[in-house]
């Protein structure tokens, strides 16, 4: 049986039966079953607080993907670039994923995806078009994503602007506006609590890609549960837990800045120093869902990605010198006849 997002059930390919994925057991209190790791202690390699699962992975020799493997696969073409690649024996321990979103959208939904996303193209050329919108096979592949929690606190030290505007002379007998800035240092301490800082644990895919397939609704994340990867492939993660964390470091110093700013006041504002103190931080490992289509176009290599939640697309695309050339031609043709007709008729 594997997972069909069409009925949202697992679906036996020989007689359609269908089985509900079952929530896991929650225990006697009913806490949920997705709960934050620890970050610090996940640090410090300790199991209780990060379980790991051990996994085979196959490595692309082209980009570098790394993707989870069945014990029966030996071959297998790869899904970020196409190429083909032989399958090791080597296990890998990994922290093992808290929760996933299920695939929402079904092979041929993407591909539908796809094809629109496609006929918007200005400039691709043809054979690309005709090449990626036949009937071919698309990959679902489980992305590996960190989410971070934590709190913070800043002690800043910065100036506030305030603008002053009076007139006065403008020398020829008239008056003129004149705007000045008084600043006044300022102190004080700016508390934020961040939820769910998402961060790309993979390099298979250009973050622009990734970036872009945004915003994901992850109030739909499920419990992980290996049914739920039935007839998918999982990518594992090659950006560890603190490669992530720095990321998302930046991305709290980003908002804590901003809203230091608010803070400050006034029409313009100076940061000259800031203190934050960081605590109480979790994390997840979670999976996300995307269906990728890997082309190979005159020698060259292709990808396009459909979120498998929302439906939204982003690719890569060449450009089709021919109708740039023809597209030139044409404007140029264009100009030069309204330029006669306002030469013959307007003069």
């Amino acid at each position: 049986m594997r997972w069909t997002p069409q009925a949202g059930a697992m679906v036996c390919g020989h007689c359609g039966a269908q089985s509900v994925v079952d929530p896991p057991d929650q225990g006697p209190w009913e806490v949920t079953a997705i709960r934050e790791q620890d970050y610090r202690t996940a640090l410090r390699k300790s199991r209780i607080a990060a379980p790991e699962a051990e996994t085979r992975i196959s490595t692309c020799p082209n980009c570098a993907a790394r993707v989870e493997v069945a014990d029966t696969d030996h071959a297998l073409e790869c899904p970020f670039c196409a190429t083909p690649v032989v399958v090791g024996s080597g296990a890998h321990r990994q922290i093992k994923p808290q929760a996933l979103i299920p695939f929402a959208l079904t092979e041929r939904e993407a591909h539908r995806a796809m094809e629109h996303w496609l006929k918007g193209l200005w400039f691709a050329p043809n054979g690309l078009k005709k090449y990626a919108s036949a009937s071919r096979a698309m990959d679902g592949i489980y992305t590996p994503y960190w989410t971070y929690d934590a709190k913070t606190e800043s002690l800043y030290r910065g100036q506030r602007g305030t603008n002053h505007t009076r007139s006065v002379s403008d020398g020829k007998g008239g008056r003129r506006s004149e705007t000045t800035t008084t600043w006044r240092r300022v102190t004080g301490q700016v508390r934020m609590a961040f939820d769910d800082i998402l961060v790309l644990a993979s390099e298979s895919l250009p973050k622009r890609f990734t970036d872009a397939l945004a915003p994901w609704d992850l109030t739909a994340l499920a419990p992980y549960q290996s049914e739920f990867l039935s007839g998918f492939r999982a990518e594992a993660y090659s950006i560890d837990l603190e490669a992530g964390m720095t990321e998302a470091q930046a991305r709290m110093d980003q908002a804590i800045h901003q809203a230091i700013r608010r803070d400050i006041g006034g029409d313009h504002q100076r940061v000259d120093h800031v203190d934050t103190q960081i605590w109480d931080v979790t994390f997840k490992h979670i999976l996300l869902p995307v269906w990728l289509a890997a082309y190979r176009y005159r020698g060259k290599s292709y990808r396009f990605v459909v979120n498998g939640q929302t439906g939204k697309v982003m690719g890569e695309r060449p450009y089709s010198a021919f109708k740039i050339a023809f597209a030139l031609i044409l404007g140029g043709l264009l100009a030069f006849g309204l330029g006669y007709v306002y030469d013959t008729y307007l003069r």
